[in-house]
C-alpha cells in the first residue's frame, strides 16, 4: 500500500526558470566522467541523479539545484550528475519512435550506450570516488532516476545497495518483478504516458515503504529534459514533483 504522506510542500524551492537557466554548482570528474556537482559541501547526505536517455538539460541542472538549494537547513544535501553516455546521450529526435529509422536509432543506443548492466556496474566505483573526492563528508546517499535512471534505480536498490532511500520519476521499462528485489524506501513519480497498470503492479510487489503519484496532466519526462519550462502549467507540475522528492528524501534519509 503507498504511504501518502508526502503530498504537502516541504519547504521553498528556488523559483522556477523558464529558459536561459543559470546553474548553481560546477562540473569534477569522476570515473573518468564528467559530473555535476551542486549544493554545500558541508552537507553529510548526498543523493545521486541518473539522469534521462538525452543527458545533461537545463531542465535536470536546475532539478539538481532545487534539491541542493532548497530552503532548509536541516536537511542539505550535495547533488551529483554523471555523464554516464560520456558526452553521447540520445538525440531528441528520435522520440517518440515512431519511424523505423528512429526505433533502430533508439533500439541500437538502449542495447549500447544505455544497456542497464554497463551503468549498474558503474554505480559502486562512483560512490566510492565521490566519497573519497568529498573528504569523506558523506555519511549517507539517497538517488534519484529519470525515465531509464528509474530503471536503473530499480535494478541498483536490492539487497546491498549503497542508497538508504530512492525514487523514479516517470520512470522507463516498469517491471514488477524489479519491485520484489527492492530493499529500500522508494518514491514513483508517474507520468500520464507510463503504463499505470505495470506501475500499479509495481507498488504492490513491493515489500518496502513507498509512496505513489499519477501526474495524469504530464507527459513522460517532465521532470527532466522534456519539459517545457515555459508552460505555467507545466512549470508548477515541475516544481511539485521536485517538492515532493524533498519531503520523501527528508523523511527517509
Amino acid at each position: 500500500m503507498a504511504h501518502h504522506g508526502h503530498s504537502e510542500a516541504c519547504c521553498t524551492v528556488p523559483p522556477i526558470v523558464g529558459k536561459d537557466y543559470k546553474e548553481k554548482g560546477k562540473y569534477i570528474e569522476i570515473n573518468g566522467m564528467k559530473t555535476y556537482s551542486t549544493g554545500p559541501s558541508t552537507a553529510t547526505t548526498a543523493i545521486l541523479i541518473i539522469y534521462d536517455i538525452f543527458g545533461f538539460s537545463p531542465q535536470g541542472i536546475q532539478g539538481a539545484d532545487i534539491l541542493a538549494h532548497a530552503d532548509d537547513s536541516e536537511h542539505q544535501y550535495q547533488v551529483f550528475i554523471p555523464d554516464f553516455f560520456f558526452g553521447k546521450p540520445a538525440e531528441h529526435d528520435w522520440y517518440p519512435p515512431d519511424t523505423k529509422e528512429k526505433g533502430e536509432k533508439m533500439g541500437a543506443f538502449f542495447q549500447g550506450p544505455a544497456a542497464p548492466g554497463k551503468t549498474v556496474e558503474k554505480i559502486p566505483g562512483v560512490i566510492k570516488e565521490i566519497t573519497e573526492k568529498t573528504g569523506g563528508t558523506i555519511k549517507n546517499w539517497g538517488a534519484v532516476g529519470f525515465c531509464w535512471g528509474g530503471k536503473i534505480i530499480s535494478l541498483v536498490s536490492t539487497e546491498g545497495t549503497p542508497f538508504s532511500a530512492v525514487a523514479e520519476c516517470h520512470p522507463a521499462m516498469v517491471d514488477p518483478e524489479d519491485a520484489k528485489g527492492i530493499t529500500v524506501p522508494i518514491c514513483i513519480l508517474a507520468s500520464k504516458d507510463e503504463d499505470m497498470n505495470a506501475v500499479t503492479k509495481f507498488g504492490e510487489a513491493l515489500k518496502v515503504k513507498h509512496f505513489i503519484d499519477h501526474y495524469s496532466t504530464q507527459v513522460h519526462g517532465w521532470m527532466a529534459a522534456r519539459s517545457d519550462l515555459e508552460d505555467p502549467k507545466v512549470a508548477s507540475e515541475y516544481e511539485r514533483g521536485y517538492k515532493q522528492l524533498l519531503t520523501f528524501f527528508h523523511e527517509h534519509l
